[in-house]
């Protein structure tokens, strides 16, 4: 865990009112299953719905092919960041699972995970990256960084070429398939 770029050397959520938080999850075995229009658009819908239910502000995104970058602010003064995360896989995996099951079963077999009570997943097991930010500066480096994903991996030459990205909206341009909160963050 990671306070404005301090270790704090622990693997606990720190849910503290007015911090932003920077989340980065991945695919299963890394597999490149966000490079599908469809899984992205079911996250689309996840993001959008866990945002009014647990009530958070998105102040940047870009998806990966197999991993996702969030840049969230909670709104509520008590708030899990467990559980929005849990707000925002969970539909979005059930969703690909079944569509996999039924439509892409060779696909599904990339997702097995060779157990019992688990035979496949979606999302790489355990919460991810978290990292609080309690800063401004803080968060436009970590805005900037996670909007040239696209750009370091070769995808793109410019991050607002990236669809799905707030590069474009943070450069003031249209906003991607998810609006974002630019004005959610009391210390922006």
């Amino acid at each position: 865990m990671y306070i404005d770029g301090r270790c704090t050397r622990t693997c606990k959520r720190w849910n503290w009112p007015g911090h932003a938080h920077e989340l980065t999850f991945s695919c299963y075995g890394h597999r490149d299953f966000l490079s599908i229009t469809q899984t992205c658009q079911w996250l689309v819908d996840a993001i959008q719905a866990a945002r009014y239910t647990r009530d958070f502000a998105l102040l940047a995104y870009v998806f990966m092919p197999d991993h996702v970058h969030l840049i969230i602010w909670p709104r509520r003064r008590e708030y899990s960041i467990s559980t929005i995360l849990q707000a925002i896989k969970m539909p979005a995996s059930r969703k690909a699972m079944q569509w996999l099951r039924e439509d892409q079963p060779q696909r599904l077999r990339a997702l097995a995970t060779g157990q019992k009570d688990r035979r496949h997943r979606f999302w790489q097991k355990g919460g991810g990256y978290d990292r609080n930010i309690t800063r401004v500066d803080t968060l436009i480096q970590a805005v900037e960084y996670l909007h040239q994903n696209p750009v370091r991996k070769g995808l793109v030459a410019y991050p607002s070429q990236w669809y799905y990205s707030s590069a474009a909206a943070w450069e003031g341009k249209v906003d991607g398939p998810l609006t974002i909160d630019k004005a959610g963050w009391p210390g922006f």
